[in-house]
């Protein structure tokens, strides 16, 4: 059996279903979604009604794309990159790939009417591979988590919707082992970075994950708390989202496919313990290997989505094939009252290993994107996809279509998310 942390090396050779085309239309909508594929940034226009997508133009980074964010003003987006990681040159062997040489942030100007991405202004250079990347309420600051060395950048943004210079940071912050995702607090107070440690069964390096909370005032960031259950080496947190109205917070918790819930404190911006702890999968004592995978909370506070990610394979007949699990997207329904999740149901998701998924504005339609087409034991390969789910009034959801995408080991598809035009 093969784990995550080698399985790209076993798509260098892995042969990819054609790809579906995008019908045209003729509908006019204020939503986009936008998907990478190596260095590739694809825009594609949102049909609510008849969830459909419809391809519309491309872009380019000098590195393959980590993460992106939307300005406040919708106005401009954000995107990191990087030629470490997963599908770098000499991955083979790792999923984590190499370290990696070039390691950057471009902002993209886009326009209000189509959603086209433009350059705007000049590439800023990073030190190492920025893995997540986040803007303040106020617009006003980039925010980058970078996962080795485990460490945060802060950079200022222009007036002009351009990066500007880095902000200098006191030495002795405490960003853990692996950071992956950075979010600033709905009132711009708290700056939280999850570090997701490595603990898994398969992880090689043990090492403790942890939710750390740094105070954030003129971009400069002070430590807090450093929250996590005992000595964290039972705790792999990958991503987290806020509600939109109340102070729960949602994360998900990778390593033990877990979903924590914890409220928001002003003094130390998250409380000590989690409020609620449910399941992600449909079987718990599930034998295969799974993961908890992004994490959003639903536009009306209703609802909270995640996905669960199943990746291994085994050798078959000489090849390497998909050995089981679950891929699929849980819903969750939210008591209003208290902030409790309760499943409502999961649904399968025709892909494998969706590592980011969004939710259009009006909330009536989900997109996901798996990172890489998997080989099965029939002989068949499921392709790498963006997949297109309706969300129901009462948060569930039904899968709908496939749009299949030319992805590899090589052309991870990394990072997509939804945009609402400004």
């Amino acid at each position: 059996m093969v784990d995550r942390r080698t399985f790209t090396a076993l798509l260098a050779g892995t042969s990819v279903a054609p790809r579906a085309s995008f019908g045209q239309s003729s509908m006019t909508t204020r939503n986009v979604f936008y998907a990478s594929a190596g260095p590739e940034l694809t825009l594609y226009s949102v049909d609510v009604d008849g969830a459909a997508l419809v391809k519309r133009g491309t872009v380019s980074t000098a590195a393959n794309i980590q993460y992106a964010w939307p300005h406040p003003s919708k106005q401009y987006l954000y995107v990191v990159s990087s030629d470490g990681g997963p599908g770098s040159s000499g991955a083979v062997g790792t999923a984590q790939g190499t370290g990696g040489a070039k390691h950057i942030a471009n902002a993209f100007k886009i326009d209000p009417a189509s959603g086209a991405l433009t350059p705007h202004g000049e590439t800023v250079m990073l030190s190492s591979r920025p893995i997540h990347a986040s803007v303040d309420m106020a617009g006003e600051y980039l925010l980058i988590a970078h996962n080795n060395p485990s460490s945060l950048t802060v950079h200022r943004i222009n007036k002009d919707g351009t990066l500007g210079e880095r902000v200098q940071q006191p030495d002795a912050l405490d960003t853990g082992k692996y950071a992956h995702q950075i979010r600033v607090t709905p009132d711009n107070k708290h700056v939280i970075l999850i570090t997701r440690g490595n603990n898994a069964p398969t992880d090689k390096t043990i090492n403790p994950g942890s939710l750390k909370i740094f105070g954030f005032k003129d971009g400069v960031l002070t430590n807090v708390a450093a929250i996590q259950p005992g000595d964290g080496m039972h705790f792999g947190p990958r991503h987290l989202d806020f509600h939109p109205t109340q102070p729960w917070v949602y994360v998900s918790i990778e390593s033990q496919n877990k979903l924590y819930v914890y409220k928001r404190d002003p003094v130390t911006g998250l409380s000590r313990d989690p409020i609620f702890m449910k399941e992600t999968l449909a079987d718990p004592a599930s034998k295969f290997e799974q993961q908890a995978g992004p994490i959003h909370v639903h536009p009306n506070g209703r609802f909270v989505y995640l996905t669960n990610r199943a990746y291994a394979t085994t050798d078959f007949e000489g090849k390497q094939v998909f050995v089981g699990g679950e891929n699929s997207v849980a819903a969750y329904a939210i008591d209003q009252k208290t902030g409790e999740p309760t499943l409502l149901k999961s649904v399968e998701a025709h892909a494998n290993y969706l590592r980011t998924f969004g939710i259009d504005q009006s909330g009536r339609l989900l997109v996901t994107a798996s990172v890489w087409p998997m080989p099965m034991r029939d002989g068949t390969t499921q392709p790498a996809a963006i997949g297109v789910f309706r969300i129901g009034d009462d948060g569930t959801l039904a899968f709908v279509r496939n749009y299949e995408v030319d992805a590899s080991a090589k052309k991870q598809q990394f990072w997509s998310g939804m945009v609402t035009l400004s």
